[in-house]
């Protein structure tokens, strides 16, 4: 009788302490498995000065700079789809992506789950996106080649580096970020599709992800979806890098002469026309002159060709990212610099036998 008396005590405390726990949890921050914070809504909004700043927009949400408690500067993500997703769900993801640690990935500092509002905060890069940059001509190729370098990197990392496969889903110059030095960090990563090692990594979609112009072609016909989605929209943001021609820009070209041609299927017509040309290297012909300094032709002749195989329509034909790096790191191994008319032709050979 006495023993079923303190049972009963005990649970009894213990559910007034987890009430009590649960309760407290919203008014302050505290640590998770993966090491960072859980801010609360007040605390992120003071941050941000009531959301004042912003510094990106996307699909997923709106990002804010934002100073911490601890001085620190910081971008701050409001999403924007948080009603389908639970506590629960949005904490294991959360913690996956904690346990992600690469130079080329962006460093998560914590989140807030309260009520409607699930927030990320981020690290902040002080010359944010590659798109900007791209813009305003501030990269010159020697800078352009360490972040292709560096973008593989940190895609390999994701894809088959990490406890859980991590597809992005939407790989472009908005996603890539830089910091003081212009070393690239893929952001906006890990909300998009996580796998465990033990699963398959071929998985189905309820919803077209991604940004037109850097989108697989799996999307497009609902096949599925693999890590060399990413790949695809890689090497998309390769040859814009290159020929500073935006893919949305030439789908807005496309629809408005009637003609659909994309990114890929301009520098590959380009090459063909200029295979055999007495008037120089076809590599003069897509480069983008705004961009400063000097390049060393077959290094760009190498980013080229890898960047068209990354995309290839048919995903069983491209590279993985870790393939990537490494012909990117020892072109010479790979007889990269060796673009003879057999070589060019297979990587057009879809614009020619459509032409």
């Amino acid at each position: 009788m006495v023993i079923g008396v303190l049972e009963i005590l005990l649970i009894l405390i213990f559910l007034y302490i987890a009430r009590k726990d649960s309760a407290t949890s919203a008014k302050s921050y505290y640590p998770i498995a993966s090491g960072f914070k859980r801010f609360t809504y007040a605390e992120l909004k003071t941050a941000t000065s009531n959301f004042k700043e912003e510094i990106g927009r996307g699909g997923a949400g709106v990002v804010y700079k934002g100073k911490l408690s601890d001085d620190r500067i910081a971008a701050i993500k409001v999403l924007k789809e948080v009603n389908h997703q639970g506590e629960a769900a949005f904490q294991a993801e959360i913690s996956t992506i904690g346990r992600l640690n690469h130079m080329n990935l962006i460093e998560t500092l914590g989140y807030c789950i309260e009520g409607k509002h699930r927030l990320v905060v981020y690290e902040y890069m002080e010359n944010g996106s590659l798109a900007t940059s791209l813009n305003s001509n501030k990269l010159n190729w020697g800078k352009k080649f360490d972040i292709a370098i560096g973008t593989a990197k940190g895609l390999a990392y994701l894809h088959e580096e990490c406890l859980e496969w991590v597809l992005h889903c939407d790989v472009k110059p908005h996603n890539i970020l830089l910091d003081a030095d212009y070393n690239p960090k893929v952001a906006d990563f890990g909300l998009s599709k996580l796998f465990d090692r033990g699963e398959n990594e071929t998985s189905s979609f309820s919803r077209i992800r991604g940004t037109r112009g850097y989108m697989a072609p799996e999307w497009v016909f609902n096949l599925p979806i693999t890590s060399k989605v990413d790949v695809y929209s890689y090497g998309v943001v390769i040859l814009e890098m290159v020929t500073g021609k935006s893919p949305l820009q030439m789908v807005q070209l496309g629809v408005d002469s009637g003609r659909d041609q994309t990114l890929v299927e301009w520098v590959r017509e380009k090459i063909r026309e200029h295979i055999g040309s007495q008037n120089g290297t076809w590599i003069g012909e897509i480069v983008d002159s705004r961009t400063s300094g000097e390049y060393d032709t077959g290094m760009l002749i190498n980013l080229v060709k890898v960047a068209l195989q990354c995309a290839e329509e048919d995903k069983d034909a491209r590279p993985s990212m870790s393939q990537v790096v490494n012909i990117l790191l020892h072109p010479g191994s790979h007889n990269s610099h060796d673009m003879n008319e057999a070589s060019v032709s297979s990587i057009y050979n879809k614009v020619s036998s459509s032409t």
